[in-house]
């Protein structure tokens, strides 16, 4: 799961002050116990003096390494248990046992060239931190009402806005849970107002929950970004743009609320194009209609968009004017 380099730097540095807070916490322990049981210090003074006559009885030959050795070990496990003995005498248990933040990696983050599941949690952690306050929301898909849809019958649709809304809210969550670098693309059409955001913003919580590297960004920052890496190509600038094709899934929100221009298509074109041709999923939202894509892009993306995406048509009316009145279509289900 490829996680952006400043998701990894983030985690890096958390790991880094847990593991010198540990050593810290153990350096404290063990003065504490050299001042209440001064024996444990003088017991830690013989092990280290055992280490050494150990190291000199290594270049010794014969019976006589052998038995200087042996010596020496019996001496050292005695030490141990004492030691032992005297930290479950006078320290709840585990006081004294100077174990690192992690046991598997010692706090390194990394087993050999692996990251260790001790970051990756941590990635994973950042990641969510990233994308809440990327979307700006900490909804999720139990938080999403179907009673805002309408639930009459509507001739044009074939169903009532409720179920085509129903319908599309299971896609999103299916979508989610079952999230695979192999998921393909969903593409949200309708007007304002419908929960486009709303079911973006869960997506990407969901997905980063699960351990994926996900990035949001709304098309008007996202363009801005990538003319910034273009215009003003520094070292930050060109981390901030990688991060769009590097990501597991990138979720465009409000496509076609940016400034229009020669720059947005080819960015667009080119975007698209090379997570395609990756394989990377996509999810991205929308108000515009194939024929406004057309005009405002070209053909070619229009093709794109509609022909690699799963298409999902948000219908109703806008929520966030029934809110304003403090209205909501009752329905006998509840909420969802």
């Amino acid at each position: 799961m490829a996680y952006s380099a400043e998701v990894v730097k983030r985690a890096r540095e958390r790991l880094a002050q847990a593991r010198e807070d540990r050593e810290s916490e153990n350096r404290q322990h063990l003065a504490q116990a050299y001042a209440k049981v001064p024996r444990i210090r003088e017991i830690d003074m013989q092990l280290r003096r055992t280490m050494a006559s150990a190291a000199q009885a290594a270049f010794l030959q014969g019976s006589d390494g052998r038995e200087m050795m042996d010596s020496i070990r019996a001496e050292n496990l005695a030490l141990q248990r004492e030691r032992e003995d005297l930290a479950l005498r006078y320290f709840e248990e585990g006081y004294l046992d100077d174990s690192p933040v992690c046991l598997e990696c010692g706090g390194s983050g990394y087993i050999g060239t692996t990251m260790c599941e001790c970051l990756r949690e941590l990635c994973r952690q950042e990641q969510k931190k990233e994308v809440s306050i990327l979307s700006g929301s900490k909804d999720t898909f139990a938080q999403f009402r179907l009673d805002y849809y309408p639930d009459q019958f509507n001739p044009s649709l074939g169903a009532s806005p409720r179920m085509v809304m129903e319908k599309n809210f299971q896609s999103c969550r299916r979508y989610a849970l079952t999230f695979t670098p192999s998921a393909g693309n969903l593409l949200f059409v309708g007007g304002t107002g419908l929960g486009k955001t709303y079911l973006s913003a869960c997506i990407a919580r969901a997905v980063a929950d699960r351990g994926y590297s996900v990035v949001y960004e709304t098309a008007a920052h996202l363009f801005s970004k990538l003319e910034q890496a273009k215009f003003s190509p520094s070292e930050e600038n060109r981390r901030e743009a990688a991060k769009f094709n590097a990501c597991d899934l990138l979720i465009l929100d409000d496509l076609g609320t940016e400034m229009p221009g020669q720059f947005v298509t080819a960015a667009l074109y080119s975007l698209l194009n090379d997570r395609l041709l990756a394989g990377k999923p996509m999810v991205i939202s929308t108000n515009l209609n194939v024929d406004e894509m057309n005009r405002r892009y070209s053909p070619q993306i229009a093709s794109r968009l509609h022909g690699s995406f799963q298409r999902l048509t948000f219908v109703g009316e806008d929520i966030r004017v029934l809110k304003n009145r403090g209205l909501s279509v009752k329905v006998s289900t509840g909420s969802t």
